[in-house]
């Protein structure tokens, strides 16, 4: 709550890189409300894969992984959990299922965290809870020793911490002192900081992020993963993170560079959308669709293992199928057989 308290009491000078950022989301996000009255199949294609893409990474990015050919049963299905780590990730979806469906509704406040929370982790003892216990962020060197990287708020300040961190949240908002997504992003440094559950912080970070976000009209990650995209940014995620929470408890930090980082992700989130949808051949099937746009977003050689890791709920028969028919077309090439063929777009010479 620090970050927001210190924009209460009155903004220092915005950087003219997050205004830049904010003035493209605003293009593209215009641009996207002109897509969305249009072509409901193509936002079928988008939406089913943003949630499994969503569920994966953003559990992915916390060590909690499962085979990748159960991904689409554990997202979809109704079969049998085998493990803790199937249940979090099918957690995570209905937590996604929850937000997507309740948008105009839903509002940041305690009980929905804590309900988002609870929903991710499943049937662990302190699922909807605040932690009971001061828990500080860790580091493991690779030698072996552990070194502290954040001491986050104590257990017993947890909830008065929490209770300011909603209402300045909500004031700014109201009060419209500041640009809303920097809001949304000051909001998720300051619960990343102070870290009021035991375990799962970082999932439901990304799942207030859309909470806001949504509230605000900016639904983007109906569409587009905003959690594949941290994943696939990872270090930069961690790094602006570690920068923007020193000092946080002295409120001499510098919350910028992890402001910057998450418009950054949003604006990349946008431009995709236009880029795949427009891609989007509306005659196709769903699933074949997935298909392609995933082909379309390798930079360079691709094989059909990696290909089916990244649509799981799409069968290895239909995607044998997508990549003859492209390459009768032209449109990609291949080097070698079977399962161990480089596959790649047509134009598109070999790393």
């Amino acid at each position: 709550m620090n970050t927001l308290n210190r924009f209460l009491n009155g903004i220092e000078e915005v950087p003219a890189g997050i205004t830049w950022y904010l003035a493209d989301i605003a293009e593209a996000k215009g641009k996207q409300s002109l897509y969305t009255n249009q072509s409901p199949q193509k936002l079928k294609v988008l939406r089913e894969h943003a949630i499994i893409e969503s569920a994966v990474s953003s559990n992915r990015i916390e060590g909690v992984e499962i085979d990748r050919k159960r991904i689409g049963t554990v997202i979809f299905g109704n079969s049998l959990l085998k493990d803790r780590n199937e249940e979090e990730i099918q957690g995570y979806r209905d937590a996604l299922e929850l937000i997507h469906g309740d948008s105009n509704r839903i509002k940041l406040s305690e009980s929905t965290i804590k309900k988002i929370h609870k929903m991710t982790k499943g049937q662990i003892w302190d699922a909807g809870k605040y932690k009971e216990k001061n828990s500080d962020i860790i580091e493991r060197m690779p030698n072996g020793n552990a070194q502290l990287r954040f001491k986050t708020v104590s257990a017993n300040n947890t909830q008065s911490a929490m209770k300011r961190l909603i209402s300045y949240s909500n004031q700014l908002r109201k009060d419209n002192i500041i640009h809303p997504l920097i809001v949304s992003a000051a909001t998720n440094l300051d619960f990343l900081c102070i870290h009021p559950f035991r375990d799962g912080n970082g999932r439901v970070s990304r799942l207030m992020l859309l909470v806001q976000l949504y509230s605000e009209g900016y639904e983007i990650g109906r569409y587009i993963s905003l959690e594949r995209l941290i994943e696939e940014h990872k270090e930069r995620y961690y790094e602006t993170l570690r920068i923007s929470s020193q000092q946080w408890h002295e409120n001499k930090h510098d919350p910028w560079p992890y402001i910057n980082f998450l418009l950054y992700i949003l604006k990349k989130a946008y431009n995709e959308f236009i880029e795949r949808i427009e891609k989007i051949d509306t005659p196709r099937g769903a699933k074949t669709e997935l298909v392609i746009s995933t082909i379309n977003r390798f930079k360079s050689e691709f094989t059909l293992s990696q290909l089916q890791g990244k649509c799981p709920d799409v069968s290895r028969d239909m995607i044998r199928k997508v990549l003859k028919d492209l390459r009768s077309e032209g449109k990609i090439e291949s080097e070698g057989r079977g399962l161990g063929a480089r596959w790649r777009k047509k134009g598109n010479n070999p790393k």
